[in-house]
């Protein structure tokens, strides 16, 4: 088989060769005779040579031969992924011709050679700008800006592509057939497009034939093909020293994650003087420059799993061929009754859901242990962007430390560190912390736990597929058995304070949307429930509203609610947990309930029948105990809430605001106008909106203004910690509220993350985005006019809002310097 795929890619070289030169032919011919308001993509097409595209359009056929045969994209997506392949192959053409690349590489070399020296104080960026300064004589500039191409564009370019891969790429139909006297060939379209139903939609979509599809599997390929801006970098990535440039040597980068209709934030940092930017760059570029080695032992064990058939207890994805068949009726169709019709038809799509459900999550895992073991043994980095909030990003996506929980175990430092007088208490409480056993324990008998179960835990990782296996028993079982096997290794040692260890420990922020909350609202009692203050045991607010809400259960039950009897014993933490934690960041109540009802399916024993009532019931109370608990962060958000609904409603703008590092942030959401436009036979939905010009959607302005602010407050909290631990010569990288850093530095990055949270919530913030909002959104008394008019009271009701911020409490920020539960 291997053999006739090879001999059919020759094949199709040729042939897309030849159709491409016959089709851009074709389209410089039309330039004369098309009206003036056609499109021709004739320019674009011709800026590379057909061999490239003829490479582009092998590996999309590979890709598309090996999707999924429940799902695949949109023939409108396709098309505009593969134009956005040929623009960014333009730009490094480009960057090729005009000595851009050599001189990069000219610049890259000496800024490796000062990182291996490490004799200076700089940091990257400096680094890199001082090093393109002195290079600026010479050879091209390097302010170079690369303009997308419009989306039009991109789409009609991969349009011209596809159109040659389904007329021009044929297949045998007889191929798998074995040798025969006859040499007759049935040569059929290797691809065709079919529609389907997606909700109301219908969508097209390009599948290939069953007979590829058939070839590619029985041929088993042995390599996977990833583009080279998906993957982890095997040297430093170029440090951002300007929003354009930065990440990736070849490809481009994007600084921000951003639809391609958004362009008023570009604007705004556009506008900006570059050193406001400096603070967000700086952070990217120390979060970047960290090397990073695969824990080979655990990548092993997760392998011999995932071979063996998966495990779902695990988390390791089982193979679509592993889920049963549905059981097949017997008897005639005439005989069934309409009802039996419908649920046969509601469990084979049901069934197909699932199906194309456990395929992408066996590719997504396959993907990552494929990659992981490719990088096996060597040393790689994970350039970094942010979205528009200033969150920070990996921007690889299948390798990297921000993925679930069997992804976090794979990773480890590159540079080992001893682990000093206290590491190794570090790392023994650490694994306590990954099961989420001893959640409302101190950390002295955390640290005895781990004592007295330490033959479970050597156990573990000697045995990690034949022994007890308590490591399976954790919240978070792969990093829970990685650490085992530290911890093995440093039981072992001669030398435990001297043991060079590469493993990451983590502090992770306890509900740290409400933290933020009550440090903006100085809410006492707020801050005393998500450990702001400190204590001697760690306070937890998701048992804490779990108790107010079973209080409230308790009382109904005994009056008779027939749904708060059913819910007796089943008021867990984790029941609640997730809805607490994203009610902070604008979860609706319908949304609410849904993660109620998920976690009440997961439990065997309870009714099934009283799922849906038991989760409406639990998400009101559950937004009840929260308001009674935090009422100043109800007051902050409810504010937020109006101010977004007043900005977007009645000036009809986009909300924005200025993080405290300065990164100048606009809320993306307008009412999108999608414009048809027909292109030959193929029907594409081409959005031509820019948010500048486009009316907001208020109610995504209003719902997300309060969790995005939070966002914003968060990664700025994060950026500072990672520039002073930086200064310090820490190792420091994060996943959002959750920082990691080597067993003997953990009690510096405490007390940094500490000392930085404070330094934040100093700052007049709220105060800041009042001022802000007023000068940007306010109407000056010229603008009313006092006739009373709905019109004239919606202005003057903006103009207050604005300026009333909510009452603070008398909650002393510098009691979080001694928390010992603020981050652990």
């Amino acid at each position: 088989c291997r053999e006739k795929l090879k001999d059919l890619e020759e094949l199709w070289r040729v042939q897309i060769n030849a159709a491409i030169t016959r089709d851009l032919n074709t389209l410089r011919a039309q330039i004369r005779y098309k009206p003036n308001n056609f499109m021709n993509y004739y320019t674009y097409l011709k800026a590379l040579n057909t061999s490239i595209y003829t490479d582009i359009l092998i590996k999309e056929i590979f890709k598309l031969a090996e999707g999924s045969e429940t799902f695949s994209p949109t023939v409108g997506q396709l098309y505009k992924e593969l134009g956005q392949k040929v623009q960014q192959r333009y730009q490094i053409e480009m960057k090729k011709k005009n000595g851009i690349l050599e001189k990069i590489g000219e610049i890259y070399r000496c800024y490796c050679d000062i990182l291996t020296k490490r004799n200076t104080k700089d940091n990257a960026r400096q680094m890199w700008q001082r090093l393109v300064h002195n290079h600026r004589n010479s050879g091209p500039t390097m302010d170079v800006k690369y303009v997308n191409w419009p989306t039009i564009v991109q789409s009609g370019v991969g349009r011209f592509l596809y159109n040659i891969l389904m007329r021009d790429i044929k297949i045998d139909a007889h191929i798998m057939r074995k040798k025969t006297k006859s040499k007759q060939q049935n040569l059929l379209p290797a691809f065709y497009t079919l529609f389907r139903n997606q909700g109301r939609l219908v969508k097209e979509e390009v599948k290939p034939h069953p007979v590829l599809a058939k070839l590619l599997r029985m041929s088993r390929q042995q390599t996977l093909t990833f583009d080279s801006s998906l993957v982890p970098m095997l040297c430093p990535p170029q440090p951002w020293s300007t929003p354009n440039n930065g990440g990736y040597l070849l490809n481009k980068s994007e600084l921000i994650r951003l639809p391609q209709q958004a362009i008023q934030q570009w604007n705004r940092i556009n506008s900006t003087s570059q050193q406001q930017i400096y603070p967000a760059l700086d952070s990217l570029n120390q979060l970047s420059s960290v090397p990073w080695r695969v824990n080979t032992e655990i990548l092993d064990v997760i392998i011999k799993v995932f071979q063996n058939g998966g495990d779902d207890k695990l988390d390791v994805p089982q193979p679509p061929s592993s889920l049963p068949p549905l059981p097949l009726y017997h008897g005639e169709n005439t005989a069934l009754s309409t009802a039996v019709r419908s649920k046969l038809f509601k469990d084979k799509l049901a069934h197909r859901r699932k199906q194309g459900e456990m395929y992408s999550l066996w590719c997504d895992t396959l993907y990552r242990l494929s990659l992981a073991s490719h990088y096996r043994d060597r040393v790689f980095w994970l350039p970094h962007n942010m979205d528009f909030r200033g969150r920070v990003y990996p921007i690889p996506p299948h390798l990297n430390h921000l993925g679930s929980d069997l992804a976090r175990s794979m990773l480890v430092f590159d540079q080992a560190q001893p682990l000093g007088h206290d590491g190794f208490s570090w790392l023994k409480l650490h694994c306590i912390n990954l099961t989420g056993l001893m959640k409302r324990d101190s950390v002295h008998e955390r640290l005895l736990f781990a004592e007295e179960i330490m033959d479970d835990i050597i156990d573990s990782a000697d045995n990690p597929l034949t022994g007890r296996m308590w490591w399976a028993q954790s919240d978070e079982p792969w990093q829970t058995l990685a650490c085992c096997m530290e911890i093995a290794k440093v039981y072992r040692s001669n030398n435990r304070e001297g043991f060079l260890s590469r493993f990451p420990i983590h502090q992770d922020g306890s509900c740290n949307g409400l933290q933020h909350y009550a440090a903006l609202g100085r809410d006492q009692a707020g801050a005393k429930s998500v450990n702001l203050f400190p204590s001697p045991l760690p306070q937890d607010v998701y048992s804490a509203v779990a108790a107010l809400v079973e209080k409230s259960r308790k009382s109904d039950a005994s009056n008779g609610v027939q749904v708060a009897q059913a819910l007796e014993g089943f008021v867990r933490r984790k029941v609640i947990k997730q809805t607490v934690m994203t009610t902070v960041y604008g979860v609706t109540r319908y949304g609410a309930r849904l993660q109620i009802a998920r976690q009440l399916k997961d439990i065997e024993s309870f009714p099934k029948e009283w799922v849906w009532p038991a989760s409406t019931y639990l998400t009101s109370k559950t937004f009840e105990s929260l308001r009674e608990m935090f009422t100043s962060t109800r007051e902050i958000q409810d504010w937020f809430t109006e101010c977004a609904r007043l900005i977007s409603g009645v000036c009809g703008q986009n909300v924005e605001w200025v993080t405290p590092l300065g990164l100048p942030v606009v809320q993306p959401y307008i009412r999108q106008e999608v414009k048809q436009t027909m292109r030959t036979a193929a029907r594409v939905s081409e959005t031509m909106a820019m948010d500048m010009y486009e009316k907001p959607n208020v109610m995504k302005q209003k719902n997300a203004f309060p969790p995005n602010f939070i966002h914003s407050l968060d990664s700025s909290h994060m950026m500072l910690t990672s520039l002073y631990c930086e200064q310090k010569g820490l190792t420091f990288v994060s996943v959002h509220d959750c920082f990691w850093t080597h067993a003997c530095t953990v009690p510096e990055m405490n007390q940094i993350c500490r000392e930085q949270f404070v330094s934040l919530h100093s700052q007049p913030i709220l105060e800041d985005l009042s001022a802000f909002m007023r000068s940007k959104y306010s109407f000056r008394e010229c603008d009313l006019l006092n006739d009373g008019s709905a019109d004239d009271l919606s202005k003057r009701r903006l103009n207050r809002t604005l300026g009333e911020m909510p009452k603070k409490g008398d909650f002393d920020l510098r009691n979080v310097l001694n928390s010992v539960y603020f981050f652990s």
